[in-house]
């Protein structure tokens, strides 16, 4: 089967995009490989996927490619492509969200429905909740997201669901909880924890470090993408978390263990737009995907220490 995967250079998308390669699918990926981290570490993500002789790769933003003879025969699309970061959402670099995060998913969507796709999967994130005094956060749950980048993500799942609704598109969306693994953006707390036990550097912890996370192996996050585009249902939308809600400190203790390094920590003020806890209820997930968490937090932490160590 023809598959289409945008953001395929990125953290979960590239990931998505070997799994498909492995399992014998023709994948073309869609990237434009913005600078809100390297060129270089993105590049270095589709080493494997470059070499194989079913992938293909288009270079650009969703919303400037001509997508027509890009989506046409696909038998699933995966969009993955945004522009991420929750506190650098403030301010004049908003323009660079609603861009790509709003009017990308517009345009991928309109040309889905003239593709005709049978599948189309868009990764959302529980960005789009906000604080909430009630845990765990249902599908149902209210939707207050504290930053601008919520906002967008909030904003093209409505989009998703106008389109469903109006052009028949079935499309399914995902609400990510904190993903981690090999691969991690370098601006994502894991990423800089280990790096920094790695070569004995401070770590940044914004808040008293009692703020909670429910964290998702990347494993755990493809295997559930990948289902949704089987047998999700078009319309709904499936929170995706590893079932465990754990605080800050608590993780910092466990990459200690994982490591065998004492961490320097140095406390940081409080981030505009950072959640204070987020937990999922991943019920629905469970149902129709068939999901369930495969990675505990030493299990995964332990393989993210491993790729960070393997690099400079």
């Amino acid at each position: 089967m023809k598959v289409v995967v945008t953001g395929a250079a990125g953290f979960i998308g590239s990931h998505l995009v070997d799994g498909l390669l492995a399992d014998g699918h023709e994948v073309l990926g869609i990237d434009s490989f913005v600078d809100f981290y390297p060129r270089a570490t993105k590049e270095e993500n589709l080493q494997s996927a470059r070499d194989h002789r079913r992938f293909r790769l288009l270079e650009g933003t969703v919303q400037r490619l001509p997508l027509a003879g890009a989506l046409d025969g696909a038998g699933q699309v995966f969009h993955l492509a945004a522009q991420a970061g929750v506190r650098s959402s403030w301010g004049r670099d908003f323009e660079l969200y609603t861009e790509h995060n709003v009017l990308g998913t517009q345009r991928l969507l309109e040309a889905a429905v003239e593709a005709g796709v049978p599948r189309l999967v868009y990764a959302s994130s529980s960005s789009v909740y906000g604080d909430s005094p009630v845990l765990p956060l249902r599908e149902d749950s209210p939707c207050r997201p504290l930053s601008p980048y919520g906002v967008t993500k909030l904003a093209a799942e409505h989009l998703a669901s106008l389109y469903e609704r109006n052009h028949g598109l079935p499309v399914v969306s995902l609400r990510y909880f904190t993903v981690y693994g090999p691969r991690q953006r370098p601006d994502m707390a894991f990423h800089r924890f280990l790096a920094a036990a790695r070569d004995g550097a401070e770590v940044h912890l914004y808040g008293d470090g009692k703020q909670t996370r429910d964290f998702t192996y990347v494993d755990d996050a493809v295997a559930a993408t990948r289902r949704a585009a089987d047998s999700g249902r078009p319309g709904c939308v499936y929170n995706v978390g590893g079932g465990q809600r754990l605080a800050l400190e608590e993780v910092l203790r466990t990459i200690e263990q994982v490591t065998g390094r004492k961490l320097q920590i140095r406390r940081e003020e409080p981030q505009k737009g950072d959640m204070r806890d987020t937990f999922a209820d991943t019920a629905a997930a469970r149902r129709d995907l068939g999901f369930r968490s495969t990675a505990t937090l030493p299990e995964g932490l332990g393989r993210q220490w491993e790729w960070i160590r393997s690099r400079r």
